[in-house]
């Protein structure tokens, strides 16, 4: 099940802005975080292939979701102008984002690119 992230909930899993200037990652594995909107028809169909990378990569990696609508510091903080939009945070490093309902193969490129994290 892919978790809801709250500003609370995102602190703790992904990067506490209010103790940290420079971006520190909180989290014990790399994730993506969709920022969605339940009206959005590009993010409904990002949705299922996400559902499916999270059983594929289970383990591996973590799935989160914001819902811009209800978490619109969160949107703001980072920008969000178009929905879908995702947010690939690597263990180390920078995270990287991604606008658009992205393909599935676009996914799994991504994880082994920006997060180096592969299915074997």
């Amino acid at each position: 099940m892919i978790e809801h992230l709250t500003i609370d909930t995102f602190k703790a899993k992904v990067f506490n802005f209010e103790a940290n200037k420079d971006w520190k990652f909180e989290g014990d594995a790399p994730c993506i975080i969709d920022f969605y909107a339940d009206w959005c028809g590009p993010c409904k169909m990002v949705t299922p292939i996400l559902e499916e990378l999270q059983t594929e990569y289970e383990g591996k990696l973590n799935i989160y979701k914001v819902d811009t609508e209800a978490e619109r510091e969160l949107a703001a903080m980072f920008g969000i102008q178009s929905i879908p939009s995702m947010l690939f945070v690597p263990k180390d490093g920078k995270p990287q984002m991604a606008q658009g309902a992205l393909p599935k193969e676009t996914f799994v490129q991504a994880f082994s690119e920006v997060l180096g994290v592969t299915k074997e």
